[in-house]
C-alpha cells in the first residue's frame, strides 16, 4: 500500500496486559491463536535476563515492574510453575520482597486477575472527571496518552472489577501463593499502597501524591453516599468517553494499554459477552498491534510507526536524488500520504469517526482538531501529531515536485484545502511558549508533575514543548510557505518567528538540546541544528556553532557517534555509547547519521574532516546487501523506556550521505580547496 513497514517493539510491559485481558474474557483461540500464544511464549524467554527478571524494555535492566507482568503473563500462557525459567524468575521477585513491591501499573492487572487485593491500590476515582472543567486539576488537562490510560482504568477501579472466576481458577489460586513472600489471607493491604522497589522508581512520587492518595484512600473507605453519587456519573461518563475513543479510532484507540483495557471495559459493559458486536470490533483490531520477528510475536508501542517511518525514508531518498530512479515506490509512498491524511478522504469522512469532529463532540472529549493532520501510524488510528503532520505534510510536497509525480496522470489529488486543514493543524499545535506539543496544547501546569502516579516514567502529565516537534513544524510550516505563500501568511510569519526563540531557549550551555523521543543528545542536535537553519540563523551563530562542537566533542576515533537508551534515562551523554549493542568503541549507525545530518545542513567548511571521518564510518559499515545492520534500540518515550525503530538503520545513512553528496560537498568545495591551498603553502 506505499507505506515502509518497521519493527516498534520493545517496551516489556505491553504484552501482558493483552494475555491478562485475553484470560479473563475466555482465552479464546480467535483472540489469540495457538501459534500466536507460542510465538509469544518463544518472546517472553528469549528476553529474560541472566538474573531472572525481565526489563521495562528490552535493554533495561531487570524491574519488578517488566519481571512482575512478564512472569504473569506466561503463567497465564499455560507455562508451569515449577518450569526453569518461572522458577528463576520467582527467585528474582521473592528477591526484591515479592510483587507488593511492583510498580503502580503492575498491581492494576494483578487487581483485575484478582491475585492483588484492591485495597492494595491507589485510587483512581472516577467522579474526578465530574469536576467542572474550569478545576485547576482536571483529568481532561492531562497529556492524551496519560488521560486516555487513567480512563479505563477509572472505570474498571470504579467497579473494583475482578476476574470471575479467579478462586475457582487453578492458576490465579496459584499465583496468590508464587508471588508473594507473605500469606496472601494475612497481607494488610492498605499500608501497602505506597510500597515500590527502588529499580522501579524512575519518577518518585513526591508528598504532594503520597498525600492526596492518603486521602483518597479515606475517601474510598468513608465516602459513603457522598462518594457513590458521583461515581456513578462518573462510571457513566467514562464509559460514553471510552465509546467515543473506539468509534474515534476505529477501535484501534490511542496506544496499546488503553487498547487493551477499553476492551476489558467494553466486554464487562456487555454483561461479559465475548460475542457482543464491541467486543468483536475490538478482536479485529488486535492483529494491528502485534509483530513477528526473529525474537518471537511482541505487541507493539502503537499500531505500528507507518506514516512517521514512510516520511523519513521518502524524504532521505528525496534528498539523496534517489526517488526518480523507482518512480513505483515514489508513486506509492505519494498515495499513501494521500491517503493517510486524517479524516480528509471521502472514505474516511463516511467513518463514524468523522461525526466526532464537530466542535461540540471534541470538546465533549477532551481533543483536538483532527481533520487535515497526519498520524505516526494510520489515517484509521485517527490522532494527528504536529511532527508526523508536518512529516507527512513534507514528504508530500517533496514529492509533488519530482518528475515521476509531475507525469503521473493517475496521481491522486490532493486539493488546496486538504494542504490549507494540515497548516491549521500544526498552527493550532504551538504552546505558548513558542514550541510544539505532541497531540494537543498543553492545557495544565508544570506542577501536575507533583501529581504523576506512574513512578515509572517521567513528564507524562502534561504535553509539553519539544525541540523535536518544534523544527519538523517548521519545516513544515516553511515547505507549506513556499507553495502558498499567501494563506495566514501572518500567522506563519510569527509562528516560526515564536519558534525559533524556543529553540534558543532551551538549548543547554553546553550547545545541546536533550531528546525526548530517541536516543537522545545527537537525535535532539538534528532537529535543533536544522530547525534554527531553516529559521534564517547564520551557520556560525553561536548557537549552531556550539551545538556542532557539541557533537565533535562526542565523536569517536573510528568517525562515529553513539548513545544508547541511558542518556535520555539519566539525561546526559551516555558514558559509553552504545558499547552494548554498537561497535566496540561505542559507535553506532543512527546517532552517527543523525549527527552528520545536523553538521552538514550547516554547510561550514570547518567541519569538513569531522564530516568525511563520520561518511567513511558509514560507509564501512555497510553490508554487501545494501543494509546496514540492526543494533541497539533508538527511540525513547517518557524518559525511561526504550523503543525500537528497525528502519531507522537503513533511512538514516541513506539521508546522510544523500545529503553529504548533494549539500555538503558543492556548498564546501570551494572553501576545501583554499584550505589545501593554504596547507601547501604554508609547508613550502
Amino acid at each position: 500500500d506505499g507505506h515502509f513497514a518497521g519493527d516498534y517493539g520493545g517496551p516489556m510491559f505491553l504484552m501482558p496486559g493483552l494475555i491478562t485481558v485475553w484470560y479473563i474474557t475466555g482465552k479464546s483461540d480467535k483472540f489469540l491463536s495457538p501459534q500466536q500464544r507460542a510465538a509469544m511464549v518463544h518472546y517472553l524467554r528469549v528476553h529474560q535476563q541472566k538474573d531472572g527478571g525481565w526489563g521495562t524494555h528490552i535493554e533495561s535492566p531487570s524491574t519488578m515492574f517488566g519481571t512482575t507482568l512478564n512472569y504473569v503473563a506466561l503463567r497465564l500462557l499455560g507455562e508451569g510453575k515449577d518450569d526453569p525459567q518461572i522458577v528463576k524468575a520467582r527467585a528474582f521477585l521473592k528477591k526484591e520482597g515479592g510483587v507488593l513491591y511492583t510498580a503502580s501499573w503492575a498491581k492494576f492487572y494483578l487487581c483485575l486477575l484478582g491475585v492483588m487485593h484492591w485495597d492494595g491500590h491507589n485510587s483512581i476515582p472516577a467522579e474526578f472527571w465530574m469536576l467542572p472543567d474550569w478545576f485547576p486539576f482536571h483529568p481532561g488537562r492531562l497529556w492524551c496518552h496519560c488521560r486516555m490510560v487513567y480512563l479505563p482504568m477509572s472505570y474498571l477501579y470504579g467497579l473494583r472489577f475482578v476476574y470471575p472466576h479467579t478462586d475457582t481458577d487453578p492458576v490465579t489460586i496459584s499465583l496468590r501463593k508464587e508471588l508473594y513472600c507473605e500469606d496472601y489471607e494475612t497481607i494488610n493491604w492498605d499500608s501497602t499502597r505506597h510500597w515500590v522497589a527502588p529499580m522501579d522508581n524512575y519518577s518518585p512520587k513526591p508528598y504532594t501524591m503520597v498525600l492526596a492518595q492518603d486521602l483518597l484512600s479515606y475517601w474510598e473507605r468513608y465516602g459513603g453516599i457522598l462518594r457513590d453519587i458521583p461515581r456513578r456519573w462518573g462510571l457513566e461518563y467514562t464509559a460514553g468517553y471510552m465509546a467515543a475513543e473506539d468509534l474515534q479510532t476505529n477501535f484501534i484507540d490511542i496506544g496499546p494499554v488503553n487498547k487493551v483495557l477499553n476492551m476489558l471495559s467494553a466486554w464487562v459493559r456487555s454483561g461479559m459477552d465475548s460475542n457482543s458486536v464491541v467486543f468483536q470490533k475490538h478482536l479485529m483490531r488486535i492483529p494491528d498491534y502485534l509483530w513477528i520477528a526473529e525474537d518471537g510475536m511482541k505487541m507493539q508501542g502503537y499500531n505500528g510507526s507507518q506514516c512517521w517511518d514512510t516520511s523519513f525514508a521518502i524524504q532521505a531518498m528525496a534528498e539523496a536524488g534517489l526517488a526518480d530512479e523507482f518512480p513505483e515506490m515514489t508513486r506509492k509512498a505519494y498515495a499513501y500520504f494521500e491517503r493517510t491524511q486524517i479524516l480528509s478522504t471521502e472514505v474516511s469522512q463516511k467513518s463514524p469517526a468523522y461525526a466526532y469532529e464537530d466542535e461540540a463532540s471534541r470538546r465533549k472529549y477532551y481533543r483536538h482538531v483532527s481533520e487535515g493532520g497526519w498520524p505516526f501510524s494510520t489515517s484509521a488510528h485517527g490522532w494527528p501529531i504536529s511532527d508526523c503532520t508536518s512529516e507527512g505534510l513534507k514528504g508530500l510536497l517533496v514529492l509533488k515536485r519530482l518528475k515521476c509525480i509531475e507525469e503521473w496522470k493517475e496521481a491522486p489529488k490532493m486539493t488546496h484545502e486538504r494542504f490549507h486543514k494540515a497548516v491549521n493543524v500544526l498552527l493550532t499545535l504551538q504552546n505558548f511558549d513558542g514550541g510544539f506539543a505532541t497531540y494537543e496544547n498543553n492545557r495544565g501546569y508544570g506542577w501536575y508533575e507533583s501529581l504523576n502516579p506512574s513512578e515509572t516514567f517521567g513528564d507524562i502529565m502534561i504535553d509539553y514543548s519539544y525541540v523535536e516537534c518544534t523544527t519538523a513544524s517548521l519545516g513544515g510550516l516553511l515547505a507549506f510557505q513556499k507553495y502558498y505563500p499567501d494563506h495566514r501568511a501572518d500567522e506563519v510569519a510569527d509562528a516560526i518567528a515564536r519558534a525559533r526563540k524556543f529553540l534558543k531557549a532551551i538549548q543547554r550551555a553546553d550547545g545541546s538540546w536533550y531528546g525526548s523521543w530517541a536516543c537522545c543528545f545527537t537525535y535532539a542536535a538534528w532537529f535543533g541544528v536544522e530547525g534554527l537553519l531553516v529559521c534564517g540563523e547564520d551557520k556560525n551563530s553561536p548557537h549552531i556553532r556550539k551545538a556542532i562542537e557539541f557533537l565533535k566533542g562526542h565523536q569517536n576515533e573510528n568517525g562515529g557517534w553513539g548513545e544508547d537508551f541511558r542518556s535520555c534515562f539519566d539525561k546526559k551523554y551516555a558514558k559509553e555509547g552504545m558499547k552494548a549493542y554498537g561497535d566496540e568503541q561505542g559507535s553506532g549507525i543512527v546517532p552517527t547519521a543523525w549527527a552528520l545530518l545536523a553538521i552538514t545542513a550547516a554547510k561550514n567548511a570547518k567541519d569538513i574532516e569531522c564530516v568525511e571521518k563520520g561518511i567513511k564510518y558509514l560507509m564501512r559499515r555497510q553490508q554487501d546487501t545494501g543494509d546496514w545492520p540492526q543494533e541497539g534500540i533508538s527511540g525513547v518515550f517518557n524518559r525511561s523506556c526504550g523503543i525500537t525503530y528497525t528502519s531507522y538503520r537503513n533511512a538514516f545513512p541513506i539521508w546522510a550521505l544523500g545529503r553529504y553528496a548533494r549539500v555538503f560537498v558543492p556548498a564546501v568545495k570551494g572553501a576545501k580547496a583554499a584550505q589545501k591551498k593554504e596547507a601547501v603553502k604554508q609547508q613550502q
